[in-house]
């Protein structure tokens, strides 16, 4: 039997998250280095990084997917230096996760599985929009968080003021604990707040991976003080240790100040800030060091919590214990090119290995592990057994879908599953060739198992293949994806409206089909009268002839050729909807009528009373909600007017503001990439289909035309 070679006292599971081009990959990178996990550091603009494994990835120069990365860290004994775990190796899990706002699910469920994050901020930006709904996602999910300013080399970084940001827009307890030793091109190395040593990191042949602990130069020891101070003044208003230290007029040493920050990072009371440069590999050591100091163990955290399926009121813990039995959270399905379909799992309790069964809630079904696999970001290492608190993934199980509890069959559980937003953009798509429609549909529907924010569906009024997704980029790495995964070539274009057709008043209608060419004729002929209903009532049709007029046997065809006419109208063949239709009269033949001639006929009734009745085009009508900070509201207020929009609402609350509209749906398309430039992507919105109106007068001429063209 596997023996677990770390404790899980020695095991962290972290994500690397921020906005867009904060520095997360290369951050990732450097940590992969220093820890030997890497022989060479990779850089995310030569496209040679270890995380961004994809094609795509390489190629933009952007992190898609999360890629789980697993490395030891020794905290090394130094002298002057404290450490809370120091002498002994840490096995570290960690995420790195994208930043673009199109890629949000793969931040959400990764942060779902994760015991603490390091939010990375740029010096020079601070805090970005992006930023802040990735801090929002870790706070939903009660995450712990270290921060880490980057690009302190760069022309005009300032920490002091990526601090303040943090406290004012993200309502952060942020207080450093390594604050940058210089800035910009003369950015040395750090100022160790807590032990008071200054660390230079040496500009040699190794790539900063050699430094040296030096006391604090005269020019910053004021500072440094000042730092400690208020460090130690801020942990001291919220821990009961320091707290009677302090009214003791005890100082706590550095030991001491460091439990007391890890007690209250790991309750989400302060978030200690450390600065440096990723790139220029300044800091990045001492970051390792601060995570293993301050994130939380498996063990740090309040169990899993789950729901008894068979009683949901009844709430169940997964204790992370590799005693207990088993239970582990799907949180990420991935189809690789080598392996085949890879799920990737997080262990809450028990152990997982080769040859257990594992039992499904959702699906009440039962799976045999054959194979379990440790990645290395894209390389792969099987092994034997998955502890309590690691994250791994499984090769070959079938009926998994994100967010599904897996656990021994004995274990009534069922975890909350990550949640993910509703797709804001939608496009049709089509195989170029004939050939390619049944793999078409085969990676479109791989892709949708692994993306829980891509939808695909057939519409059934078009015959298109919708596609759905959380922005435009989302969308051109769907298309990317099915052309070098699957192989298929595809056309893409805006998706087709679903516009309606009623009838303003009433009004008699008359088909007559009467044809004679020698033999036997056909003939049939039915009058109708159309009403128009109030709008949700839809289409009814009646039988109210008397006396014969129509032979009963030919009511259902007549009936069938005005159902048929019904869902290509007179405009511009959209579906009619909300008129009561009723078969008045009507002749017949005694030799020549029959049911096809009763079918067009009862299809000509319907075409020319729609003509007499006043026909009027629909549109759909899209409920739309935008939160936005305050200064951005003119510009989208004014926005949402020139798209036809109605404003019903708008509520200002704690600096947001929320406007609710009415906007018809052809003036939507494109609305999520306006929304994000008018507000430098801080706003979003949500979108729902309401009710239909009437097309205005130029629009409908335009749609015509179009139509014409």
């Amino acid at each position: 039997m596997a023996a677990r070679t770390y404790t899980l006292e020695r095991t962290r599971n972290i994500g690397i998250c921020a906005h867009i081009d904060a520095g997360k990959t290369t951050l990732t990178e450097r940590i992969l280095f220093y820890t030997d996990a890497i022989h060479k550091i990779g850089e995310v603009h030569d496209g040679t990084t270890v995380t961004d494994w994809m094609e795509q990835e390489r190629e933009r120069g952007i992190t898609i997917t999360s890629a789980a990365t697993t490395c030891f860290w020794p905290s090394k004994i130094e002298p002057g230096i404290t450490k809370v775990y120091e002498g002994s190796k840490t096995r570290v899990n960690i995420i790195d996760t994208p930043g673009h706002v199109d890629f949000t699910a793969e931040v959400e469920r990764s942060l779902r599985v994760l015991d603490g994050a390091v939010a990375v901020f740029c010096g020079v930006a601070g805090v970005q929009p992006q930023s802040e709904t990735v801090w929002r996602q870790a706070t939903k999910y009660n995450v712990p968080r270290i921060a880490f300013v980057n690009k302190m080399d760069r022309v005009g970084a300032n920490f002091a003021n990526a601090v303040q940001q943090m406290r004012d827009k993200l309502g952060a307890n942020a207080w450093p604990v390594l604050i940058p030793l210089g800035a910009e091109d003369t950015l040395k190395g750090q100022i160790d707040v807590v032990n008071q040593k200054a660390v230079v990191y040496n500009d040699n042949d190794k790539i900063g991976s050699t430094y040296e602990v030096i006391e604090i130069p005269d020019d910053h020891k004021e500072m440094a003080k000042k730092a400690l101070a208020d460090l130690i003044s801020a942990v001291a208003d919220l821990d009961e240790v320091v707290a009677d230290m302090y009214l003791a007029e005890k100082t706590p040493n550095a030991l001491q100040l460091k439990q007391a920050i890890r007690r209250l990072v790991v309750t989400n009371q302060i978030v200690p800030v450390i600065g440096g440069s990723a790139f220029k590999n300044k800091g990045v050591q001492y970051l390792i060091d601060a995570v293993i100091d301050y994130l939380p163990s498996p063990i740090d955290i309040p169990a899993a919590k789950g729901l008894n399926p068979d009683n949901i009121e009844e709430s169940v813990e997964a204790p992370p214990n590799d005693d207990a039995k088993f239970c582990g959270l799907a949180f990420k399905l991935w189809t690789d090119p080598f392996v085949g379909k890879l799920i990737f799992f997080r262990v809450y309790s028990g152990k997982l290995s080769k040859g257990d069964t594992i039992y499904n809630p959702r699906t009440n079904k039962r799976e045999r592990i054959s194979r379990i696999i440790q990645i290395q970001a894209d390389k792969r290492e099987d092994i034997e057994t998955a502890f309590s608190g690691d994250i791994a993934a499984m090769v070959g199980i079938k009926d998994v879908k994100t967010g599904d509890t897996l656990a021994d069959e004995d274990l009534s559980i069922l975890l909350e599953p990550p949640s993910f937003p509703e797709p804001v953009i939608s496009m049709a798509v089509e195989p170029k060739t004939k050939a390619d429609r049944e793999k078409l549909g085969e990676g479109l529907q791989r892709l949708a198992e692994e993306d829980p924010t891509f939808q695909v569906k057939t519409d059934e009024e078009t015959g298109q293949t919708i596609i759905k997704g959380m922005g435009e980029l989302h969308l051109d790495i769907i298309l990317d994806r099915l052309k070098r995964e699957f192989n298929v070539q595809t056309n893409a274009g805006a998706p087709q409206i679903a516009y309606r057709e009623t009838i303003t008043k009433p009004a008699k209608g008359e088909g007559k089909l009467i044809k004679q060419s020698g033999g036997r004729g056909q003939y049939g002929h039915v009058v109708i009268q159309v009403t128009p209903v109030e709008r949700g009532k839809g289409i009814t049709i009646e039988n109210k002839v008397v006396g014969g007029n129509i032979p009963k046997e030919y009511i259902p065809a007549a009936r069938k050729g005005i159902e048929e006419a019904v869902s290509t109208g007179v405009i511009n063949g959209s579906q009619v909807i909300d008129v009561a239709i009723e078969i008045t009269d009507g002749s017949y033949h005694e030799v020549d009528s029959n049911e096809l001639a009763f079918k067009l006929a009862g299809a000509f009734a319907l075409k020319d009373a729609l003509q007499k009745a006043g026909s009027i085009l629909l549109e759909p009508i899209m409920k739309v909600e935008v939160i936005t900070p305050d200064e951005y509201q003119g510009d989208i207020l004014g926005d949402v007017n020139r798209r036809r929009g109605r404003i019903n609402d708008v509520t200002a609350k704690q600096g947001a503001t929320t406007l609710k509209a009415e906007v018809p749906l052809a003036e939507m398309f494109g609305y999520v990439n306006t929304l994000r430039s008018l507000s430098r992507g801080r706003a979003a919105y949500t979108m729902e289909p309401s009710h239909f109106e009437q097309v205005p007068t130029q629009i409908l001429n335009a749609i015509l035309e179009q139509k014409k063209g």
